[in-house]
């Protein structure tokens, strides 16, 4: 899960950035506490309020060698983005969800109702930039938050030690390159019976 940061723009008073912030955590705080008093038994099921958690298909894949790559999801969309791998269970290994931006942006992931810790990788001009290794899940707030001060082209999410079985490393290239669409079933008819 993420919050973008705004743009780089002159720094607000002191006082100002402090109301800010103390008006963003109440916000989010209070996002949280109605998300969980309206499900409790659906959070706790590991279901959301918002239902099951996402499954994204297979849009991108990110090789390391020839014989070696991982298969992305991608969120297209804000919903998607904010929601990411909320409520789901452990990545399997060569799995993850890369998060894209068409400008780089400073940003912040968070592991809110992430229930199983992951890799973050953050990228910037098709190079691993930063790694935070083995994140730790945050089921309740308030939840850290992850990023490395700068603007980045995106983070790529991997299961957690799939960074360092893979040997990959602050500089390791990314190049992420999109699948072709696989066409959709088309509907058959229904036979007709004979008459």
């Amino acid at each position: 899960m993420f919050s973008q940061l705004p743009a780089s723009r002159p720094s607000p008073p002191r006082n100002l950035r402090r109301l800010r912030r103390i008006a963003l955590a109440t916000t989010l705080a209070a996002t949280a506490l109605a998300t969980t008093a309206l499900a409790p038994t659906a959070l706790a099921a590991g279901n959301g309020d918002a239902g099951p958690p996402q499954r994204l298909p297979i849009t991108a894949r990110w090789c390391l060698s020839p014989s070696r790559c991982i298969d992305l999801e991608v969120p297209r969309g804000d919903r998607q983005f904010a929601w990411g791998l909320q409520l789901r269970p452990p990545l399997p290994p060569l799995r993850g969800m890369w998060f894209g931006y068409a400008v780089p942006t400073p940003v912040r992931f968070w592991m809110h109702r992430t229930p199983s810790p992951l890799d973050m990788l953050f990228v910037r001009d098709r190079r691993v930039i930063a790694i935070e290794a083995r994140v730790a899940p945050c089921m309740r707030l308030p939840c850290r938050s992850y990023g490395p001060g700068v603007p980045i082209d995106g983070v790529l999410e991997l299961a957690a030690g799939e960074a360092e079985r893979l040997q990959i490393r602050v500089g390791t290239p990314v190049a992420i390159t999109p699948l072709p669409a696989t066409p959709r079933p088309r509907a058959v008819p229904a036979a007709r019976a004979p008459g």
